[in-house]
This record gives structure tokens, C-alpha cells and sequence, in this order.
């Protein structure tokens, strides 16, 4: 690439069109209720498809967890087969999430030959229920050998089917997990299905225990906002590191940034708007109920979020929300960055995990309510988050760890990486008082009593929000802003379900300890929880250096790389903490570990590979033509004007050889260092310390050179697209 390519792309960007609107045929809103949902095998297709005592049969299974007969799969195989025929679809495919962070699926034909060489189309309960797609080149952390390669997805019933459409045909999706075949977790679905069986025991005892008898189960539900970059295909393509690493590896700041707040909430672009139409659509055709859009803070930023649904169909629609969004994008000649920090010096992205837990006689658990007994159980909710939240802040930091957020954590309106919570200035009072024994201060409110200690009554939206904070309470929610833009929102889900099964099970237990659920004895339960834990609230500026030395004081934790979180995953604590709840086996998390070290310690060698391929063959080639083009004219001036003539020229041609020359050091610094490091495999701790603490740093100190040689060179000589093109030029 040379950069008139760069600037031709510019001007062809700036005056021409490259969607054709004739193309983005979306109906009028008047028929979005037709529509909708009209690619998912749901619940109303279902009802309408299936036999009644096969329909009953299946909603028991998905609503209580009970065993899939033979015959049921047969009978939701055949309906489903037929359903996704009539739509089009030739193949079917286990969509499933392997441990990579990505989705991944193998598609296979519902065509049978006969004997008379015909075909016909068929597809079992077998077919659906279970599939097996070959496991030997998917991460498994040392629970199987890659000549075990065996591996199989077995059908979800909890998240409906749902058809991939394109012109030239359709494809049944089916959500599953995917295990070896010993049955261990090979992904991230199986662990989030396994955290809400045990939060619905945990959660199931402890209301039952309350009094609550009719209660037979709980579930965790979710509504995850997505944040995204879009920028035109044209820069995307012409940028090696965005091809390779998602994010800029290079880049000076561009004049203008968003120090004026004029992107955020402002008017939508309208290519940006014709774009966002037709994710829409698609996304409600296939089920995912979008309900909001809207510019973010940095330019060229936006967010897409959708309605709450339980927890398996949220975060399946999470992932499907990142497919569709980049797809479209390239219909709309736009390039969707789902990079957690894409540019430096701009807001990261995040993907804020709105989550809560309800029964099935429809209840939010945390939902303040407006009687003793709705308060009560929120009180004990609340207070078993708080624990649970305190007493494995790792967990929760390994769950958001990763080489692409550690870019955005702790700045830009993402929350830092020590863990705390935000409750608001009144439930810190409500905890304050319970902790204290007495009655809170109401602000001239009416109050309702909780034995010995006055509650007052909580409306839904009881405070303002903390931006700042990682784990917030928001009215009815917990919003985990740690959460990455680019990752699977499942294993934050699965550890938030497990630590808060075991504090509901420590709290029962503390409960029963006492003599039974008394007034006085859950009150004090309560008391001595909430005391014990308190010091995870805090509701201040979470991006202070103050508040950075007072978490330090109070004992929290501050895990600022993917390197050091990842500990949590190796710990033996935790290893009986899942083992116990049944979400993960000691094998199974120690897999994670060395699965995620893997992943962290590649996705960086690969940032610092293409740091050095692109200073050595794109950045310093322009930077030598433009030496060269500044010698030559001080040697025609000194010639036409005398030696004298040139001195200010020199000044610049030093600056620039400098510039070149620290260029140059720091590459080879950093291939001194890559050289020391990669030979560190064998210790997979220490080689992901030593690319965070050490390559890390060398690839910043070759950035630092090349962007002020960006600011050095002839713009016309200059081969990346700049931050000032490619953030507005549309």
C-alpha cells in the first residue's frame, strides 16, 4: 500500500456511497409484530408445530430441568426439520461456544440418498440431540490428548433453534454445549447451564426456608448492552493491525478527539442510521429483541442493547448480536470493531452485563418490594451478593481477564480492575443501619418494619448510577461493567450464578445454625454478614488514586493484568468452590487457566509481531523517503543560497533522523525481548508475566516513536490510515 492508495480511499470514501438503499428492504414498523422472531423455532412456533403432550413434555424440560425422552426429540426433530425446510434451510448445524471465546458450528445436510437414486430429507431426535464435531483442534487445557479428538454438542432446549438466512438459501442453528468425550466442559455454555442449576438449589432452599413453599425454582436472566466501533471497510483493510489484532497498534492522536462530548447521545449519522436499520431487522427476525441504539462517547462509537431474557437465551443472543453486527456492517461497507480499545486515548468499548435472578412464581429477587416479607427477601438476596462478591473479588476479575480489556480497565468510563459494589446512598444506609441495629434514616418516607430493624420502603429506582463502578446495583440489577465488548458473556454469568449459590447456601446454613428462620435470627444473620463484608461497598469515584489506596487498606484486591487474574483460576479454593456447586471439576477450571494463558499469551505475540512487521516495512520506509526528500532539499537550497540557507530545514531532517533512530532501537528492543520470552513455554505463568511486564512495554516504546514520526512525516508519504480519517471520514 502506498499512501496515494490511503488518500485515494479517503476521497472515495468522502463522495461516493457505498450502500446501495435500494438494497435494505426493511418493513415498515407497522409489521415488526409479524415479523418478529419469525427465523426462531419459539415457544409459539413450538405450540403450533408439536403434538400437545409432546409440547407439554418439552417447556417441562425446559422449565424444570426434567430428562429428554427418545421420543421427544423424535417427535421436536421432525417438527423442527419441517419448519426449517418450509423457511428454506438445506442443512442444519450444533451451534456451539468452545472455549476460544467465539462460536463455532459444522453444517451438515438433511439430505439422505435412497437406493433408487433419489434423496429424501430427514432429521432425527438423535441428529438433534446430539452431534459430533470433531474436537482435536479446539482448546481443551489438558483435558484431552490431541489424538483423543472425539467430541460432542449436545442440544440446549432452554435456547430456541433459529434459521441463518441468506439469499441463497437457510441454515437450522441449534444451540448446545459441547464436552468430550468423558463428558468434561469443553466450552463456555455447559458451566453457565451447570451455575444455574446450583443458584436455583441454593436459592430454592433458602426462599422455602423463608416460607416461601411455593417456589421450585430459580433462574438468572440478563439484558447485555454491546458497544462497537464503526469505521469504513476501506481503512479497515488498509490497516494490518486491525486485520490481524482488532485493535491499532499505531496511531497518533488525531486533533479533534472527544473532548467535546458532541459524539455522545448526539444525532446518529445517517449511514450509521441506514446501518443500524437493517441490524435491527435482521436481529428481530431471528428473535433478539433490540430495543436500543444510540451514539457513544468516543466518535464513531455506538451501543446496541436488548431486553432481558433468561440468562442461556441472553447470552446466546449476545453472541449472535456480535455475528449479525459484523455482517451487516460489511453489507454497509463499514468494518465493526468489537476490540475493547480499538484506538488509544478514546473510550474503550464494554459490554455491560445487566443481570438478576427471579422464581418461577415470577418474582425478581432483587427487587426491593413494598411489604416486610418482599423486603425480607431482598435484604437476604442482596446480602448474599455482597458476601459472595467480597469473598471471591478473584473470580470475578479472572472472569472479565483478557490481553484486549486490560487496555480498557480502569479508564475511558470502564471501571478499574479492583472489584467493589455500588449500592446508592439510601441501601447503603438501609445496610448501614442493619449493621448498626437501628432504625435508617428514611428522608421523610413511610417505613415498613423488618423485625428489629426499620426498613424503609424501596422504590425501583432508588439512587443514581456510578460509572465508575464495576458491579452497580441499578433498581431491580446488578450491571457488571467490567465485562469486554469482544468476550462471551457466559463465564462472567456462570461465576456471578456460583458465588451467589454458595453465599445463599452459607446464609441458609447460618440460619438453621441459629434455631430457624426467627425474625431475630435472620436478623442477625443478616447483621453478621453484611459486617463482615461491608467493606466491598463503596459508592466514590472509582478512578481515583484515593480510592486505589483506600481499597488497598480495606484488604480488596487489585489484579491490574490478565496475567495476575488468572491466578484465581489455578486456586485451590476455588477449585472446591465449583467442584461443590457442580459447575466445574478441578480439571475442568484448570483448564481454563491454561487455556486463557494460552490465549493471552498468543493474542499478544501476535500484537508484537505485527508491531514490528509494520515499523519495519511500512512506517520506516516512509519515514527514510521523507529523510531523504528533506536532505535533498537542503542540499539544492544550500547550493541555490549558501550553506547558511538551510538551517532550519537541518533542525527538522534532525529531529526526523532521531525519531528514525529511536524507531529503530525500540524495534530491536523488542525483538531482543521477544527472543528471551518465547522460549518460555514450558512455564506458561511466567511467559504471560513476562509478555505483560516486559513486551508490553517494548511495543509501547516502538508506538511512542512511529506516532511521533506520523506527526514528523509528508502526509502524502504517510501508508496507515489516520485516527482523523478513519474516526470521521464517512
Amino acid at each position: 500500500m502506498t499512501a496515494s492508495t490511503r488518500q485515494e480511499a479517503v476521497r472515495r470514501i468522502s463522495h461516493e456511497s457505498l450502500l446501495d438503499a435500494a438494497a435494505v428492504d426493511t418493513p415498515p414498523s407497522a409489521r415488526i409484530p409479524e415479523y418478529y422472531g419469525r427465523y426462531v423455532f419459539n415457544d409459539r412456533v413450538q405450540r403450533e408445530r408439536l403434538p400437545s403432550p409432546v409440547y407439554k413434555a418439552l417447556r417441562e424440560v425446559i422449565e424444570t430441568g426434567a430428562a429428554l425422552s427418545s421420543d421427544i426429540a423424535d417427535a421436536v426433530a421432525s417438527a423442527m426439520k419441517d419448519w426449517a425446510i418450509e423457511n428454506g434451510a438445506t442443512h442444519y448445524t450444533h451451534w456451539f461456544q468452545p472455549m476460544t471465546g467465539s462460536t463455532a458450528e459444522k453444517h451438515d445436510s438433511f439430505l439422505k440418498p435412497t437406493g433408487d437414486g433419489g434423496a429424501i430429507l430427514e432429521f432425527s431426535g438423535a441428529q438433534l440431540y446430539q452431534g459430533e464435531p470433531d474436537a482435536s483442534s479446539f482448546p481443551s487445557g489438558g483435558l484431552r490428548a490431541t489424538f483423543e479428538a472425539r467430541g460432542y454438542t449436545a442440544w440446549d432446549p432452554t435456547s430456541p433453534a433459529f434459521l441463518r438466512k441468506t439469499h441463497e438459501g437457510a441454515t437450522l442453528t441449534i444451540p448446545t454445549a459441547f464436552c468430550s468425550w468423558t463428558g468434561a466442559a469443553l466450552d463456555q455454555k455447559t458451566p453457565l447451564l451447570r451455575s444455574n442449576e446450583a443458584v436455583s438449589r441454593a436459592a430454592t432452599r433458602l426462599l422455602q426456608l423463608v416460607g416461601e413453599s411455593q417456589v421450585t425454582r430459580v433462574s438468572a436472566s440478563a439484558g447485555i448492552e454491546q458497544e462497537y466501533f464503526l469505521i469504513d471497510r476501506e481503512f479497515f483493510t488498509l490497516r494490518p493491525d486491525l486485520v490481524a489484532c482488532g485493535r491499532t497498534l499505531f496511531g497518533a492522536r488525531p486533533y479533534k478527539g472527544q473532548e467535546f462530548d458532541d459524539h455522545y447521545f448526539g444525532n446518529i449519522p445517517s449511514r450509521a442510521l441506514r446501518f443500524m436499520h437493517d441490524l435491527e431487522h435482521e436481529l428481530w427476525t431471528l428473535g433478539v429483541p433490540a430495543t436500543t441504539r444510540h451514539n457513544e462517547v468516543a466518535p464513531s462509537q455506538f451501543e446496541l442493547a436488548p431486553v432481558y431474557a433468561p440468562i442461556s437465551i441472553s447470552t446466546d443472543q449476545n453472541m449472535l448480536i456480535m455475528a449479525v453486527l459484523k455482517e451487516v456492517a460489511e453489507r454497509h461497507g463499514f468494518a465493526a470493531l468489537l476490540h475493547e480499545k480499538p484506538f488509544a486515548g478514546l473510550n474503550g468499548s464494554g459490554k455491560h452485563l445487566n443481570w438478576s435472578v427471579g422464581d418461577n412464581l415470577g418474582n425478581n429477587l432483587f427487587d426491593p418490594g413494598s411489604t416486610p416479607h418482599e423486603n425480607l427477601k431482598f435484604v437476604l438476596f442482596l446480602t448474599a451478593i455482597v458476601r459472595g462478591v467480597d469473598l471471591h473479588q478473584d473470580l470475578l476479575r479472572a472472569a472479565i481477564a483478557s490481553a484486549s480489556n486490560d487496555h480498557r480497565l480502569g479508564a475511558n468510563e470502564a471501571p478499574p480492575a479492583i472489584i467493589s459494589i455500588f449500592l446508592g446512598s439510601q441501601l447503603e444506609e438501609v445496610v448501614r443501619s442493619i449493621i448498626e441495629g437501628r432504625a435508617p434514616s428514611d428522608g421523610g418516607e413511610s417505613t415498613i418494619r423488618l423485625g428489629v430493624t426499620s426498613l424503609p420502603e424501596l422504590p425501583r429506582d432508588i439512587t443514581d448510577r456510578n460509572r465508575t463502578s464495576p458491579f452497580a446495583f441499578t433498581g431491580n440489577k446488578f450491571e457488571f461493567r467490567a465485562v469486554g465488548s469482544m468476550q462471551s458473556p457466559a463465564y462472567p454469568a456462570a461465576f456471578l450464578n456460583t458465588i451467589l449459590a454458595e453465599s445463599l447456601d452459607h446464609i441458609a446454613d447460618a440460619i438453621e445454625a441459629a434455631g430457624g428462620p426467627s425474625t431475630e435470627n435472620i436478623q442477625k444473620v443478616v447483621r453478621d454478614t453484611l459486617t463482615a463484608h461491608q467493606r466491598i461497598l463503596f459508592s466514590g469515584d472509582n478512578y481515583s488514586d484515593e480510592w486505589r489506596e483506600e481499597a488497598a487498606s480495606r484488604g480488596l484486591l487489585n489484579r491490574p493484568g490478565t496475567a495476575e487474574a488468572h491466578e484465581a483460576l489455578a486456586s485451590e479454593d476455588n477449585a472446591k468452590l465449583f467442584e461443590a456447586f457442580g459447575v466445574l471439576s478441578r480439571e475442568e477450571l484448570d483448564s481454563r487457566w491454561h487455556v486463557q494463558s494460552e490465549i493471552y499469551v498468543n493474542k499478544v505475540n501476535v500484537e508484537a509481531i505485527a508491531t514490528r512487521d509494520i515499523a519495519m516495512t511500512m512506517i520506516l520506509p516512509a519515514a527514510m523517503d521523507h529523510q531523504r526528500h528533506l536532505a535533498e532539499s537542503i542540499l539544492a537550497l544550500e547550493k541555490a543560497m549558501g550553506a547558511d540557507a538551510a538551517a532550519a530545514q537541518k533542525e527538522v531532517l534532525a529531529i526526523v533522523t532521531d525519531a528514525i533512530g529511536r524507531l529503530k532501537a525500540s524495534v530491536d528492543t523488542l525483538l531482543a525481548i521477544q527472543r528471551e520470552v518465547e522460549p518460555m513455554e514450558d512455564d506458561l505463568a511466567a511467559q504471560a508475566a513476562a509478555y505483560r511486564e516486559r513486551i508490553l512495554p517494548a511495543m509501547e516504546a516502538v508506538r511512542e516513536a512511529a506516532d511521533l514520526l506520523e506527526r514528523l512525516v509528508d502526509d502524502d508519504l504517510w501508508p496507515l490510515p489516520k485516527y482523523r480519517e478513519m474516526l470521521f471520514v464517512h
